[in-house]
């Protein structure tokens, strides 16, 4: 694979764009031998064998200009004005017919496997083979090497592709603009995750969606609604997700076909040379294999600390929404916490395996099947297999070691404590403490329990003198290594002032129906920057407790999997 080099010069056309490409997946993996040469490959279908499939996205009509990342946009050497350029929407509204050499006219969609918690699944594949399963409305249509960085860049709700169950392979504006927020929103919050374009919508083009009536209070959909079609670009180093070679994991093992083996062993090798550049290339693959398993295991339990330090619950972490160079990917049925609460879970069909406080082991589930999948490419080697074990094993103990700092971090102590903490916690639920609120006014070091109570959502005297007395606590232990002054702009520094929680996005999505985009480019501003003050009218209006009448109403307090 190529070395990524540097933009000479600003990229302000696609001519620009298209001297910069370098399709590695494409040129490295296997295609589905029964692909079809043109792309036009839209009709739900098995696929038995291969990497990828070539696909044509299906472009939204009447595309229509909403946001751009200006951040990513400078980070990747792009000119501000190329996302409101006419052959810059077309491309990234899903119409790659006119686009000039070496750009293809043809994106890709991939296949995966999906478990759940750990357990492998079949039946939701509609031919219940599991060859069903993969990218149903997601769609790369560039790879390439911007200001000394690989980057993939993927159309969310760019048509139906092989993998469609049943569905159009539309994203709604709804879902797209909160996955175009929170992208940039969890990367200024210094959480690894994929980043956004561009978003853009059709003045035309309408789908039908199940959804919740006004007000209701319902866990199910309730009826169909028509709403706007849009297509935001998520961008990655790569889409690779450990359903991906849980796929090929399950080939090979079973020996589904002559090549399983061998596109396992091309599909790790492609994970390794392009999102784990710090291993030996040189080094024998066995060898790669387990400096991969443990270097993805560091970056796991890293990130599931970082959701769970700034609040973030991903909702449906299954293994094809657990990206395997080990960002966060996936904003679907996602959530920001309100009310303390371990079992909180923003997906009404997500239940306690994907809750808040249970993260860290649905990602030791996600990994233990990460490790499944290498097992059939160390076969015959004893020594290798348990060392992948014992890499495995020690899952548990990283977590929890990661958590433990992150918590002691929160709190600015020097080291975790843990009778504070667990009488923290429980003081925490009994009063119903915002998370977000509660950690920020922590950290300007209070006297009294006055400014930690802009975060409680219940009065109880009983309650505050138990608070009083954690408080006093707290302050024996924090970190006295530090001046106060310093010791307030580190915690600061770890618990953001604004998180982008369900209730501020609705307002968004409602104008948003209207035409009117504004209060997006506000919360653009204003969530890629959540650890600054900002100003007195921003604090007002984002820095307080969710509305009590907002409590528990449909598709604000929860979501379904299809919103």
């Amino acid at each position: 694979m190529k070395e990524p080099q540097q933009n000479a010069t600003l990229v302000e056309t696609l001519e620009d764009l298209a001297k910069l490409v370098d399709y590695s997946l494409t040129d490295t993996l296997n295609c589905d031998p029964d692909a079809k040469d043109d792309g036009v490959d839209h009709a739900p279908r098995q696929v038995f064998s291969g990497h990828y499939v070539p696909v044509n996205p299906t472009p939204i009509k009447t595309p229509h200009y909403i946001a751009h990342s200006k951040t990513l946009f400078h980070e990747l050497g792009f000119s501000d004005s190329l996302a409101q350029s006419p052959d810059f929407i077309r491309m990234f509204s899903g119409d790659l017919s006119q686009l000039p050499e070496p750009l293809r006219k043809h994106g890709w969609a991939c296949g995966y496997a999906l478990s759940i918690y750990g357990t492998e699944y079949y039946a939701q594949c509609p031919f219940q083979t599991g060859n069903g399963y993969g990218d149903g409305r997601a769609l790369s249509i560039f790879e390439g090497a911007l200001k000394g960085k690989r980057w993939e860049m993927q159309l969310k709700g760019g048509g139906q592709t092989p993998y469609c169950r049943g569905a159009d392979g539309r994203a709604v504006l709804r879902s797209s603009i909160r996955e175009f927020l929170a992208q940039e929103h969890m990367h200024a919050l210094g959480v690894p995750t994929s980043r956004s374009l561009s978003l853009y919508t059709s003045n035309t083009e309408t789908v039908r969606r199940p959804w919740f009536r006004e007000h209701s209070h319902s866990r199910d959909p309730e009826v169909m609604i028509e709403e706007a079609v849009a297509i935001s670009t998520r961008v990655a180093p790569s889409f690779l997700r450990v359903g991906q070679l849980e796929l090929f994991g399950r080939r090979a093992r079973k020996n589904e076909h002559p090549k399983a083996m061998k596109e396992l062993e091309k599909i790790v090798l492609h994970l390794i040379d392009r999102e784990y550049s710090e291993i030996d290339t040189s080094l024998p693959t066995v060898e790669k294999l387990l400096l991969l398993a443990e270097a993805f295991r560091g970056r796991l339990t890293s990130l599931v600390a970082n959701w769970i330090r700034v609040g973030y619950c991903q909702g449906n972490f299954n293994s094809d929404n657990c990206a395997a160079g080990g960002f966060t990917l996936d904003y679907g049925p996602v959530g920001f916490i309100d009310l303390f609460d371990p079992n909180y879970q923003p997906w009404t069909g997500g239940g306690k395996h994907f809750a808040f406080l249970n993260q860290p082991n649905a990602a030791e589930r996600n990994f233990h099947v990460f490790c499944i999948a290498l097992l059939p490419l160390l076969e015959g080697d004893e020594m290798a297999q348990s060392k992948l074990k014992e890499i495995r094993s020690g899952f548990a103990k990283v977590m929890q070691a990661k958590m433990m700092k992150m918590w002691a971090s929160k709190l600015g102590l020097a080291t975790f404590d843990v009778p504070l903490f667990n009488e923290l916690q429980s003081l925490m639920i009994q009063t119903s403490v915002d998370y977000t609120i509660f950690f920020r006014e922590l950290s300007a070091l209070p006297e009294d329990i006055e400014p930690l109570k802009k975060s409680f959502y219940r009065d109880d005297e009983v309650l505050f003198n138990n608070w009083s007395e954690w408080l006093e606590k707290w302050k024996l232990r924090i970190n006295s290594a530090n001046t106060r002054s310093e010791l307030s702009r580190q915690m600061k520094s770890v618990n953001p002032k604004y998180t982008l929680r369900e209730w501020i996005l609705v307002p968004a999505y409602q104008q948003a129906t209207n035409g009117d985009y504004a209060l997006i480019h506000e919360l653009q501003e204003v969530m890629t920057q959540p650890y600054a003050e900002q100003s007195e009218e921003v604090t007002q209006k984002y820095y307080r407790k969710k509305p009590s009448e907002v409590f528990e109403i449909a598709g604000i307090s929860h979501v379904s999997c299809s919103s």
